[in-house]
């Protein structure tokens, strides 16, 4: 038995340690929102968080996350919260086009915006770099980063109204 936490929630899995990640997420935990892409790493439509870091769930085994914490596009915000400012973003710059690879690009841009709340778009070019879109939404993807960023920086700023 391997336990990992899973979105907050501490789960064991009774499969062999080198099984992808991807897989556990998928068929042992039921989490679909995690795609299976191109199996190499490569395209980063798996991309999950293994203790807040986006990584490649396709393959990475199991017994690399024992103990660790997992997070997948389902985990982003806490159950029956809005929806992240990623995700609003998202959805006010009609980023996705067919959709496969968006929470992928979604778990990077997490992960990208928390390291760094306020990126060029150098950064987001860097950053999203290893997730690809067959659609070709990338200026869209940078689009919504921006905004999220900005959604981000708002709601972290005190409201003037409130403090006089």
């Amino acid at each position: 038995m391997i336990k990992i936490t899973i979105n907050g929630q501490v789960k064991e899995f009774d499969v062999d340690p080198s099984t992808p990640l991807l897989w556990v997420i998928r068929e042992q935990a039921a989490l679909t929102g995690t795609k299976f892409g191109c199996g190499m790493a490569q395209c980063g439509a798996c991309t999950i968080h293994l203790d807040g870091k986006p990584i490649r769930s396709c393959v990475t085994p199991l017994q690399a996350a024992a103990d660790k914490e997992i997070t997948t596009i389902e985990g982003i915000i806490p159950e029956g919260e809005e929806l992240h400012p990623i995700q609003a973003a998202w959805i006010e710059e009609q980023v996705p086009q067919c959709g496969y690879c968006q929470s992928g690009q979604i778990m990077s841009a997490v992960a990208l915006l928390k390291e760094n709340p306020a990126p060029t778009d150098e950064d987001i070019d860097k950053a999203m770099s290893g997730n690809i879109c067959r659609c070709g939404t990338y200026g869209r993807i940078r689009k919504g980063i921006k905004r999220a960023a900005g959604m981000m920086a708002d709601a972290s700023t005190p409201n003037s109204e409130n403090n006089g």
